[in-house]
């Protein structure tokens, strides 16, 4: 891990990851990529841990991706995202069925103990899924939440369609990504994105940790193991249709235009499909 990511040990195996970025309201930079990938993969392997506790410093849990990497996507002519190849590289599997965005979300059902997010501010594009990515979301009533990515021309990648796709009936899940508004910690209960509404997010996934904690290590994972069983139908295909779509969108005119219209605050002008 890196300077993007705090971590606490508690003595009964309970981990506390915290976003380290508040300046930057805990925006995916390749730094943070990296840092969430590093610490899931190492929880992955370490026997010690009986749950985790993710959340984000600051006024939010995670804004989604940084505004530096959407300005490198409206420049004229950027079919590049974050340099050289990289549009290309989304189709590579670098993480068993996933690319490295994808398991940014994906490596939280990964790691074999709960995974339990304490949400507030705002969770936004790759912040919400980030959140997905969790077995239980506990929610402030007034976190700002939203499937963002049409706002940029884009479609959810970071296995949103995977996660998305248990959590919510389907056309709700088709208003939210066709339309990117934004929605309350109390809808999101309501709609399913959500597990509860709480006062304080960060104290109550903390106490629900411990209370796992305390329940037979073997039971607990061996549950885990059985729930992913459950919904891993096809996921592979669906992690694979999802770079698919987002190698194609890319640096295509209609999505540099929607990342120029929003830096300069503008109605966007969108050419027809081809």
């Amino acid at each position: 891990m890196n300077d993007r990511i705090e971590s606490i040990r508690h003595a009964d195996g309970v981990v506390e990851l915290h976003l380290a970025r508040a300046d930057k309201m805990n925006a995916l930079d390749p730094a943070m990529f990296d840092a969430l990938i590093d610490a899931g993969e190492r929880l992955r392997s370490d026997a010690r841990v009986r749950a985790v506790v993710l959340s984000g410093r600051g006024k939010a849990f995670c804004a989604g991706l940084d505004m530096q990497s959407f300005e490198r996507m409206g420049q004229a002519g950027a079919g590049e995202v974050l340099g050289e190849g990289a549009a290309a590289d989304l189709l590579v599997r670098t993480h068993g069925i996933a690319n490295a965005a994808q398991q940014v979300a994906m490596v939280w059902r990964e790691v074999p103990v709960p995974v339990i997010a304490a949400v507030h501010g705002v969770a936004f594009g790759g912040g919400l899924q980030l959140a997905l990515g969790a077995d239980i979301r506990l929610v402030a009533p007034d976190t700002k939440l939203s499937v963002m990515e049409i706002k940029w021309g884009l479609v959810p990648d970071m296995g949103g369609m995977v996660l998305m796709r248990e959590l919510a009936r389907t056309d709700v899940v088709r208003e939210l990504t066709f339309t990117g508004r934004i929605f309350s910690g109390e809808e999101a209960v309501a709609l399913g994105f959500a597990t509860r509404v709480s006062a304080d997010p960060l104290a109550d996934a903390l106490q629900m940790a411990h209370e796992i904690a305390q329940k037979s290590p073997d039971a607990i994972r061996a549950g885990k193991r059985l729930l992913n069983a459950a919904m891993a139908h096809s996921a592979a295909d669906l992690l694979l249709a999802e770079s698919v779509e987002q190698k194609a969108l890319i640096g295509g005119a209609n999505q540099c235009e929607a990342v120029r219209a929003n830096i300069e605050r503008r109605a966007p002008h969108f050419d027809p499909p081809g």
